[in-house]
């Protein structure tokens, strides 16, 4: 099951919401456009952008091993996930084609996804006739294995399609990383791309640095969102392998949720790909007085409200003392190195004022 399946179904039912960041509180609240290689009419960035697009062949290795070849950089691309639309826009690409445009306006807002562009359906059943018709030189998916029925399904079209890898618990940025450089190359933007990831690096330096200086009264933490289903209130927290708990440890916190508190109160284990738990309310108090950040419900079923009601989060440490902090919504949890430098915010705005 894919990354955006996973995150996402669920919120576009209502259940879920992915986001990052701001000050929170304990307070608990189509035609086919052309696409192009130059700047996005919504991006100030793009327009300001001045590397340069290589125009030769390209050849390389995708994320599940299958060999890709062009005879020149792709132009027309048609993307199937919303982190990769998510990259191609901050490399300055508009893609001709993508999967649930409405869903990532809904949740993203790292980049801007311009008007005109072919809506082509969900991922896992994409209208193949409204893909090809928007005449793509080049389709993204997201797998884990060169197996996927996707790839088999779409490269019976004749059109080259690059395979990125869904997730890597091992090492979640550094897969964030590899996805936007292979867009890069594929789309003769390396040196964007290389550009971006130097201010992403950057800027998560800056930001340790402010973490480091805040004086915490404690480094441990838990991300975590949640839903609520026939009255019942489900809790997800972010474990190991979770791009959000990376993140918050690449800036020098330590997550909570650690495989011996999943053991003890998660339900059901760990999601091998994703690093996501899944839990109740009194599970939180497993990680005693960690900092807890949330996702924002905002237009995803109230889960948050419920919290507020709930006795066993009141009587949280981090809810007593004020360390309970909401990140606002449309940050996308799984998306590129513009939706991480939000996280990276969405930790730092909060912790800063400490």
């Amino acid at each position: 099951m894919n990354r955006v399946h996973r995150l996402a179904a669920a919120a576009s039912a209502g259940l879920i919401v992915l986001a990052a960041t701001a000050c929170g509180t304990t307070d608990v609240d189509e035609a086919t456009g052309a696409a192009t290689t130059s700047a996005s009419p919504a991006s100030e960035d793009c327009a300001q952008d001045t590397t340069t697009t290589s125009t030769g062949p390209v050849s390389f290795t995708d994320g599940v091993g299958r060999k890709v070849e062009l005879d020149q950089p792709a132009q027309r691309i048609a993307v199937l996930e919303w982190q990769q639309i998510e990259d191609a826009l901050t490399l300055c690409v508009t893609p001709v084609a993508v999967s649930d445009p409405k869903g990532y306006r809904t949740w993203t807002s790292a980049e801007e996804l311009p008007s005109g562009v072919t809506d082509i359906g969900t991922r896992e059943e994409p209208d193949l006739d409204t893909l090809y018709a928007a005449k793509p030189d080049l389709i993204v998916v997201e797998a884990f294995d060169a197996d996927d029925e996707t790839i088999a399904k779409l490269e019976k079209r004749g059109v080259p399609v690059m395979a990125t890898k869904g997730a890597d618990p091992e090492d979640p940025i550094g897969n964030m990383r590899q996805v936007f450089s292979m867009i890069g190359e594929a789309t003769g933007r390396s040196e964007r791309a290389d550009q971006v990831l130097k201010e992403f690096d950057d800027h998560l330096a800056q930001a340790k640095q402010q973490v480091t200086d805040a004086d915490l009264p404690t480094d441990k933490f838990v991300f975590f969102d949640g839903w609520l289903e026939g009255g019942n209130l489900t809790i997800r927290p972010y474990g190991q392998g979770a791009l959000f708990t990376e993140i918050g440890e690449e800036l020098g916190l330590k997550g909570a949720w650690t495989d011996a508190v999943n053991k003890e109160h998660g339900d059901g284990g760990v999601d091998p790909s994703y690093g996501l738990a899944q839990t109740d309310v009194e599970g939180l108090t497993a990680v005693g007085d960690a900092n807890l950040f949330y996702a924002n419900d905002e237009g995803a079923g109230g889960y948050v409200e419920a919290l507020g009601e709930n006795p066993i989060w009141k009587s949280l440490p981090a809810v007593k003392e004020g360390r309970a902090h909401s990140f606002p919504p449309q940050v996308w949890g799984a998306g590129g190195p513009r939706s991480c430098e939000q996280a990276i915010d969405a930790y730092v705005d909060v912790l800063d004022q400490k």
